[in-house]
């Protein structure tokens, strides 16, 4: 069975991110990014403004978006759960978050992270994928680059048994 096709996409302002907490579903109780499942024929862009419009009732421009990498997520005991996530951000949108059926958003400031209320995988690659520079020795600047990360949970499906990345 191969990996479904998911995108996130993290909307950023003033030193937060918008985050929400799940409320159906897959990850249910859980802090988690804005996105979801790609449909037929839907490229990652689109299917990322669609999401963030039917969780947050915010609009998103594909042209606002800013690709930073994907996460990999392979779940060896549950392969049906196994996804390749298009991961995004944007600093633009019309509209002011709004609770769904699926979400009630949140802004979070980025160094403050909810990660003990997020699936564990997120402290390994969450913060790489929101900030130019972090993750890098202290003292050396380099510029953004895409990050490609594979998480592998562990039999629990709750803990991460490995993080790589290429």
């Amino acid at each position: 069975m191969p990996a479904a096709k998911v995108t996130l996409v993290f909307l950023l302002r003033d030193g937060e991110v918008l985050l929400g907490l799940k409320k159906t579903g897959f990850g249910q109780g859980k802090i988690v990014g804005i996105g979801g499942h790609l449909e037929a024929g839907e490229s990652s862009t689109s299917a990322a403004v669609r999401e963030v419009f039917e969780e947050t009732r915010v609009r998103v421009e594909e042209s606002a978006l800013e690709f930073r990498g994907t996460v990999n997520f392979r779940f060896p005991n549950r392969p049906e759960w196994d996804m390749n996530t298009a991961v995004f951000r944007a600093f633009s949108w019309h509209g002011t978050p709004e609770e769904t059926e699926e979400i009630k958003p949140a802004w979070y400031p980025l160094d403050q992270l909810p990660l003990e209320r997020m699936w564990q995988d997120a402290s390994h690659w969450l913060p790489w994928m929101l900030d130019d520079l972090t993750g890098y020795p202290e003292g050396e600047m380099k510029e953004f680059t895409e990050r490609h990360f594979t998480v592998v949970m562990a039999a629990d499906q709750q803990n991460v048994e490995s993080v790589s990345e290429k």
